[in-house]
């Protein structure tokens, strides 16, 4: 039996750890073009900071993977061949399975701005992104960063302390004010405009103007404000990636359809992690988790299902935590919308 898992982030290593543990003959192969390894995803801040090395933030010795008998493998997909349960590779031989699961996890969302794909303008998920800001950043004086999420005080903190002039535009009156108390929506943003921040709250982006040569120069907000910058950092949320599954059979919503085993409509297909939408089984509304606690439970389970288990997924109480600069932020369940 072999099962090949698409993407090495948590849910996939999670997947594959679970399935080596009820499993031990069964072949597995972890595919992904991004990193050999797999890494941490929050330390790339840390990363960019200086506070830690590339190798500090692989949770694994490159050995266990031997050990384990995990196959890596580097290597881009760019489709997967349903009816010959196989998967095509970039410049690569295609790569049969007997079960796959995806786990291909987030990507920044763009909302069809004027100027979102020039050069210097980016999001932060990857670590190709941070890469790439590594590099957008060597000679930058101003960013501006669009959207008020926890992706964006991140990358604010990161160039900031490389310091760098920020500006930060968010659409709600305060800071995170949709999540947020409104008394703890306020402290937070007192706290980043003491910190030297230009916030900029009720403000969306319109535009980011060209230089001439492809790259970004400023932004232009829905007031009229020109902004000049050298890098534009796009944190206005995440969605599943769908790329792969966009043109096959296998069904979507606003992420891959799984039901509570992570199965897909498709046999010998699953879904975990910040990909999936798991269907609610009383009609009420779809499950979808992009944290990364959640995303390791759910490829736990997974990982038993596809090793011939009988499991369902009980997400259990919704908690996360956060840091706005220097403040910490922890929340336990769930409470209605605020009208």
């Amino acid at each position: 039996m072999h099962i090949v898992i698409i993407g090495n982030g948590i849910a996939g290593v999670s997947a594959a750890q679970s399935i080596r543990r009820l499993q031990p003959d069964w072949r597995i192969t972890l595919v992904s073009g991004e990193s050999t390894f797999h890494y941490s995803r929050p330390a790339l801040m840390y990363i960019y900071m200086g506070h830690m090395r590339y190798r500090d933030c692989k949770p694994y010795e490159d050995s266990y993977w031997t050990e384990q008998r995990i196959d890596l493998r580097r290597a881009w997909v760019t489709g997967i061949d349903v009816a010959n349960q196989r998967l095509e590779l970039h410049e690569d031989q295609p790569l049969p399975y007997d079960k796959l699961l995806i786990a291909t996890g987030s990507k920044s969302n763009k909302f069809g701005w004027p100027g979102q794909d020039l050069e210097g303008v980016q999001g932060l998920y990857s670590l190709m992104d941070l890469k790439l800001l590594q590099q957008n950043t060597r000679e930058c004086r101003r960013a501006v960063i669009v959207g008020g999420g926890l992706i964006g005080i991140e990358l604010a903190e990161m160039l900031h302390f490389q310091g760098i002039d920020v500006s930060f535009l968010v659409r709600e009156k305060s800071y995170w004010d949709n999540v947020l108390p409104t008394e703890e929506s306020a402290m937070v943003s007192a706290l980043i405009r003491k910190r030297g921040f230009d916030l900029r709250t009720t403000t969306s982006l319109d535009h980011i103007e060209d230089n001439g040569s492809g790259r970004a120069s400023a932004v232009v907000t829905d007031g009229g404000d020109r902004i000049e910058c050298q890098v534009v950092g796009l944190t206005a949320g995440i969605s599943p990636n769908l790329d792969l599954v966009a043109e096959s059979s296998i069904a979507t919503g606003r992420g891959i359809l799984v039901d509570r085993g992570f199965r897909t409509n498709t046999d010998n297909i699953f879904a975990a992690g910040d990909c999936a939408e798991i269907v609610a089984e009383d009609g009420g509304r779809n499950l979808l988790q992009q944290v990364w606690y959640t995303g390791k439970q759910q490829g736990a389970v997974a990982g038993e299902v596809i090793a011939g288990e009988s499991r369902s997924y009980d997400p259990g109480i919704w908690y996360n935590s956060a840091r706005f600069l220097d403040l910490e932020y922890q929340t336990y369940g769930q409470v209605g919308f605020r009208v």
